[in-house]
């Protein structure tokens, strides 16, 4: 009895440590909102590379991306995840905006039958998510239906969430205005492309993802 004991408390002690081990920190949003570049100065400050490639063309990142074993040090504390850079959900993808972006019309087609593939991916990945990162334009309008869906599919889940509003350097960002539409969330203004507020944003992954 004492041996099945001691087997079975083995037993739960390395899963405990092995999801410990495998905790997926998600980042979601609507396109262009600047995931991919948030995942790389992630990727770069705690591992010296790049996740993804990113691009000012709607829809760059088209597949799932997943960064494994990223491990921060903040405050004497350490937490280990893996990044998974989705990409940008919409409710509609066009291949004439691709076309606008200037990629030529059989490329465009091509780029939004994966986009399209991508955003259904990224949405059956949420169930996968110990905790979300929802990358918002700190310069757009919050109140858009992507966003509510994407927000009010994380609160159905009672998936930990930090809401950033990207983009914050610029002029035009309202980060209060991102805050107000989404109260129950703490609302970080951050810019990942000059690494304004990261240091804070690592500070509160130890609070959603630790």
């Amino acid at each position: 009895m004492l041996r099945y004991m001691k087997s079975l408390i083995n037993k739960i002690v390395h899963k405990l440590f092995k999801r410990k081990q495998q905790v997926k920190l998600g980042l979601y949003g609507p396109p262009n909102g600047g995931k991919t570049t948030l995942a790389n100065k992630i990727c770069q400050d705690w591992l010296g590379e790049d996740l993804g490639i990113a691009s000012n063309i709607p829809h760059e990142t088209r597949e799932i991306q997943i960064k494994e074993q990223i491990t921060i040090k903040k405050d004497r504390k350490e937490l280990t995840f893996n990044l998974v850079d989705t990409p940008g959900i919409a409710t509609k993808i066009d291949y004439e905006d691709f076309m606008k972006a200037g990629l030529s019309e059989s490329e465009s087609k091509k780029r939004a039958k994966e986009a399209t593939k991508g955003v259904i991916d990224a949405i059956k990945w949420l169930d996968e998510m110990d905790a979300v990162v929802v990358v918002l334009d700190g310069t757009k309008d919050p109140y858009t239906q992507v966003n509510i869906t994407i927000v009010g599919n994380l609160q159905a889940r009672n998936t930990p969430v930090l809401i950033v509003a990207n983009k914050s350097d610029l002029r035009r960002a309202n980060v209060k205005r991102i805050q107000n539409a989404f109260p129950q969330y703490e609302v970080l203004g951050i810019s990942a492309k000059t690494g304004k507020n990261i240091e804070k944003l690592y500070s509160s992954l130890f609070e959603i993802a630790g």
